[in-house]
């Protein structure tokens, strides 16, 4: 069998398996990336990019179909096949970046560092060494001075319900639909159940049934932000079945009968073509051998990493398999930082507890830092405030008025921000925006010397941080639907 030799080898080519062989590059060594699926993994063909590229197109669709503004479109159509084509097209896109940046790098006989890629399923054995099983049935061999896995996440299975990638999908096979379903149920409430509810919806061409098991979407979010998503959801056609549990999917030749039974004890079938089940992710990590290496699981089949991403010796992991949350931004940060650990060219430790992510809903949300329930079940006193859109110049000209600005600071003569949520158009640039203040750990009064452009969305920011500091110009008592303001203290 043949044997090639490396400083660094990855397992690994999504988000975090690239961007650590990239830095590795950078440090000065000859790095080789393992890939057995797609490239760029979870975070083009299976996940981030497909679905947010659906999404886009979705909202885009949504837009052209209102007529709240003065114009109509005629002759609307959309062609589910050609969507798909555009999907596709943007992931291929990304995956070809990826690929001309591995190549332009490629070993050559005078290089003094490199990156590599190997096709196929890499697998530890006794002697910490990988062997890489090809499609082709060929095997290699990797021998490395340190190893990074990042082998990513799929598809939690349904206890009940076996995927066969037609009638009964995954996130993953999303695009093995070849046409819109008449009728879809999508199992599972959370940001992924509620993204692809918000994407067929914004179509108008399917039924869209979405089964809540909780008493509210997205219930790790505070619940006026759940209730916003609900009602949101709502508004463009998405059937919610709160608090109920599927007791049976019966399988006809021309769709799929399924009995949901709800909590008050009522019970309801409803008929549909497609259920798409999104119940979370687990880690990949079956095949890669580490029963071989001695590496132990927690009990959610994570592997144990300390604060510089360090398995064991000479071992690091990045990315979904690491434990901490399953974003394509938290697995970038991971990987460069692996790379950096085993290069000893760390400067800070990694910071979760700020890390800004979107939520692609019907409008996008955007979240960084604590919520409510965070910071009570943690005990920090804190003030809250809520400033509607529809008080923000630039939301009322766009004719968006429907999201919002919330924002939590410390309950201190100075408070300091510990985090927002904002819902609407451009909320996920105006969260950078409070991303920089906390990671400077600016204060209310220094946040609020900087002066907004006018007609701005971040406008919302600056007023809800004058409300909180009573300097705002619209005030709650004038507007107390559009203007929430409260302040929480521990009673023990």
């Amino acid at each position: 069998m043949k044997k090639l030799h490396f400083d660094i080898c990855v397992i690994g080519c999504g988000p975090a398996g690239f961007a650590a062989a990239v830095r590795s590059y950078d440090f000065g060594n000859h790095v080789c990336i393992i890939e057995g699926g797609n490239i760029g993994g979870a975070g083009v063909m299976d996940g981030a990019l497909t679905s947010k590229t659906m999404w886009e197109l979705s909202s885009y669709y949504a837009t052209a179909k209102r007529v709240d503004r003065g114009y109509r479109a005629s002759g609307l159509s959309v062609d589910y096949k050609k969507v798909r084509d555009t999907v596709l097209q943007a992931a291929r896109e990304k995956q070809y970046q990826i690929l001309s940046q591995i190549e332009t790098f490629a070993r050559t006989k005078d290089s003094t560092r490199s990156i590599t890629l190997i096709k196929g399923w890499g697998s530890f054995n006794k002697e910490k060494q990988v062997i890489i099983e090809k499609d082709n049935g060929t095997s290699v061999t990797v021998i490395a001075d340190d190893y990074i896995i990042a082998s990513g996440s799929h598809p939690r299975k349904h206890p009940t319900l076996p995927f066969d990638g037609k009638r009964i999908i995954s996130s993953d096979q999303i695009l093995n639909i070849k046409k819109f379903p008449k009728r879809l149920l999508i199992i599972g409430a959370g940001i992924v159940g509620c993204e692809f509810a918000t994407i067929f919806a914004n179509y108008g061409r399917t039924e869209v049934h979405l089964l809540d098991s909780q008493e509210r979407v997205i219930p790790f979010e505070d619940d006026d932000v759940s209730d916003y998503v609900s009602d949101r959801l709502s508004h463009i056609g998405v059937n919610i079945h709160h608090a109920a549990t599927l007791r049976e999917v019966r399988d006809e030749k021309t769709h799929l009968d399924v009995i949901l039974d709800h909590k008050d004890g009522h019970t309801i079938v409803i008929a549909v073509d497609t259920i798409l089940i999104s119940i979370g992710r687990v880690p990949t990590v079956k095949k890669l051998g580490l029963d071989n290496i001695g590496v132990k699981l927690n009990n959610r089949d994570m592997l144990i990493v300390d604060d510089r991403c360090k398995v064991t010796d000479n071992l690091y992991a990045a990315g979904d398999i690491s434990g901490h949350a399953a974003l394509a931004n938290i697995a970038e940060m991971e990987g460069r930082y692996a790379a950096k650990a085993i290069d000893s060219e760390i400067e800070f430790p990694l910071k979760y507890d700020n890390m800004s992510t979107i939520m692609f809903f019907n409008p996008e949300i955007s979240s960084i830092g604590l919520n409510e329930k965070a910071c009570q079940k943690q005990n920090i006193p804190y003030k809250v405030v809520f400033y509607s859109h529809s008080l923000i110049s630039r939301a009322i000209a766009m004719r968006e008025t429907h999201g919002f600005f919330k924002i939590i600071v410390t309950n201190e003569e100075n408070p300091k921000v510990l985090g927002m949520r904002a819902a609407g158009p451009q909320s996920a640039a105006s969260i950078m925006y409070i991303a920089t203040v906390m990671d400077h750990k600016q204060n209310l009064k220094e946040i609020l010397k900087t002066v907004h452009p006018h007609p701005s969305i971040t406008e919302g920011i600056q007023e809800a941080l004058r409300t909180l500091a009573t300097k705002a110009i619209f005030k709650p008592k004038a507007f107390p639907k559009q203007i929430k303001f409260k302040v929480w203290e521990p009673t023990t």
